[in-house]
């Protein structure tokens, strides 16, 4: 939140601790104003410490070379170690943690390495100056070495929180990827469905002008079945020009559990002809003899239905059952429904996801749920997709169908 960042544009809990921390330092400077050498001037020195340490974060090698010369200084006047040297450790361990390359660590080391032999030497004379030198570089040593052993899982979670920002980037681009692979495919077909009712017109038409004089009839139905399919055609193509002017959609969240690659195989057709519903029973066959347990049911009455609608409905089966194959695996049992109503058709698929994994995954006619949902999309349907309460997975597709006012919309638009 924007509270978190008032103050030198860093989170507001960070620049308490620091201030804590330098308020520390300089609270064990004043109080041994009086008990330790230099008096108010080596208070000073260490106020002055204290100040330094808030940059600590930001400017880590500037605040450990700003230390290092006021220790230096205590060193040069005689004043020896003092209590609020502390901040030497402070600021060797922020340099190690937060420098940007550890060569400063490293040359921030040598120097407190130095300044541990300086204030040896300035221990008093009854004490060894060994034992001093050893005392301070073991505590310097371990200072050291905690703040490398920060700096690594540090770094370490910054590469894992990159790397999850890059693969998270890599999935939108192939989510999109595959949609525009996908409506491309739908805009193919869409195409070839437009052009099949143009020939029909053509045809019709063409009968019309032969017979309108011999047979009046014959070419009143023909001219009848000319307007039937101009119409159908005109709302396939206002469905195909939506297809590419309409942004991509983002990619579900559940997406890519079910998502099957593309490619021939099992399940998919030759580009040249566009499969019908009529075909269902030779697909379900081969699934069949791919490993899986199909139990099949139609309810309703089922209706014809507009060209690009049939095909929206065989394709939306077709992928529901390849992604069962792929992902329950032969041997699943899948209970498929067709529901046929007055207003809607609705398909919906669900396998138990106990079948055995298939040596090589089989291929499917488009991208998963992402195919089918950009499929379904087009003719304003719904499409859900998720795990199934007894196990395994299920797929439900809610297409409506053409209806008596829309179709008085076209021949008004016609």
């Amino acid at each position: 939140m924007t509270v978190d960042r008032i103050i030198f544009g860093r989170p507001l809990r960070s620049v308490a601790f620091d201030a804590a921390v330098s308020g520390l330092v300089a609270l064990v400077a004043v109080l041994g104003i009086f008990a330790q050498p230099g008096g108010v001037a080596g208070a000073a020195v260490g106020i002055v410490m204290a100040l330094v340490l808030l940059f600590r974060r930001t400017h880590p090698s500037a605040v450990a070379a700003g230390v290092a010369v006021l220790a230096l200084l205590q060193v040069v006047v005689g004043w020896g170690p003092l209590a609020y040297d502390i901040g030497v450790l402070i600021a060797l361990y922020s340099v190690v943690k937060y420098a940007d390359r550890l060569r400063d660590g490293v040359l921030a080391g040598i120097v407190a390495a130095i300044g541990v032999l300086l204030a040896a030497a300035q221990m008093p004379a009854q004490a060894p100056w060994w034992a001093g030198a050893l005392y301070y570089g073991l505590v310097t040593g371990a200072v050291w070495l905690v703040g490398l052993n920060v700096r690594t899982r540090r770094l370490y979670v910054v590469s894992l929180e990159e790397r999850a920002t890059t693969l998270e980037r890599e999935r939108e681009a192939e989510a999109r990827a595959a949609v525009a692979e996908e409506r491309t495919r739908i805009a193919r077909e869409l195409h070839d469905v437009v052009a099949h009712s143009m020939a029909v017109m053509i045809v019709q038409a063409d009968g019309v002008r032969f017979t309108i004089d011999r047979d009046p009839d014959t070419a009143r139905e023909a001219a009848k079945v000319v307007a039937d399919t101009g119409r159908q055609a005109l709302e396939e193509m206002r469905r195909l020009v939506g297809v590419l002017r309409e942004p991509s959609r983002p990619e579900p969240a559940d997406a890519p559990a079910a998502a099957a690659e593309p490619g021939g195989g099992l399940s998919a057709e030759p580009a040249h002809r566009r499969p019908a519903l009529v075909e269902l029973p030779d697909l379900l066959d081969r699934f069949r003899a791919a490993g899986l347990r199909i139990t099949d049911t139609t309810t309703g009455t089922p209706i014809a239905l507009p060209p690009g609608l049939e095909l929206t409905v065989y394709r939306v089966v077709q992928e529901s059952l390849t992604n069962a194959l792929k992902h329950a695996g032969v041997g699943a049992a899948v209970e498929l429904r067709l529901d046929w109503s007055a207003d809607a058709v609705a398909v919906r698929a669900v396998d138990d996801g106990r079948g055995r994994p298939v040596v090589r995954p089989a291929p499917s006619g488009g991208h998963g749920l992402v195919g089918m949902r950009e499929r379904v999309g087009v003719y304003d349907g719904s499409l859900t997709a998720g795990p199934a309460l007894g196990g395994g997975w299920r797929v439900e597709a809610r297409l409506p169908l053409p209806s008596a006012s829309g179709t008085e919309e076209g021949k008004a638009a016609a």
